[in-house]
């Protein structure tokens, strides 16, 4: 009981830092605005850069970031989703994704889906969860239209904070749901760092991202 309460307090204090520490100067882009170095695209569909964003097309693929594993971070990726839109945001890949599929079964996803008749639309599925495995709540909506979510990794935890409002605490000792549906992920253990990614669906569920930074915890 005694090193679960100081986990939980070191935990706690990183989330703090994380908080506090959220200056333009403390983030290292991921994206550089022009163009796709670093990162590779694998699966159906596409990711093009048009006036310095990344634009989702066709699916189902991934576009994942290439030069290195994340473990103990914040990622922070701004976003513009339409009432259709449906992609996500891929962290703890623990190899080299071969296909969109090896990060759906053996990372996480954050999900970004604002289909409210989507068929499994639910608390488990829509923006802000842990795809399927943690529920999310709900959020402020953005004066423009651009979202701002921070995904704060800490060995196993994860929260998920979006446009300041934390919506989502995954703690994987807590029970999961069984899956309903063939599409979500294999249950188990993901590891603590690994890389990351976005996701592209079809041309009616188009996402645009105008930043992926990150911030290391443990530096």
């Amino acid at each position: 009981m005694q090193v679960k309460r100081l986990f939980l307090l070191a935990f706690a204090c990183l989330l703090v830092s994380a908080a506090s520490g959220f200056a333009a100067g403390n983030w290292t882009p991921l994206f550089n605005g022009k163009d796709l170095t670093g990162w590779q695209h694998i699966g159906p569909g596409s990711f093009t850069v048009e006036n310095g964003m990344l634009v989702s097309h066709g699916g189902m693929g991934l576009l994942w970031y290439t030069k290195k594993e994340f473990g103990n971070c914040v990622l922070r990726v701004v976003y513009k989703a339409g009432p259709k839109a449906n992609s996500g945001v891929f962290v703890q890949i623990p190899l080299p994704p071969k296909d969109p599929w090896d990060a759906v079964n053996s990372g996480y996803e954050v999900q970004i889906l604002e289909q409210s008749d989507y068929p499994s639309f639910d608390e488990y599925h829509r923006t802000g969860a842990l795809y399927s495995i943690s529920k999310a709540g709900t959020y402020p909506p953005s004066a423009d239209g651009w979202n701002t979510m921070e995904i704060t990794m800490v060995g196993f935890q994860v929260v998920v904070r979006i446009n300041g409002v934390t919506v989502d605490e995954y703690d994987p000792s807590n029970p999961v749901p069984r899956r309903k549906y063939w599409y979500e992920p294999q249950r188990g253990p993901r590891p603590e760092k690994g890389y990351i990614g976005v996701q592209n669906h079809n041309e009616e569920s188009k996402v645009l991202f105008k930043e992926v930074s990150v911030k290391p915890l443990d530096e």
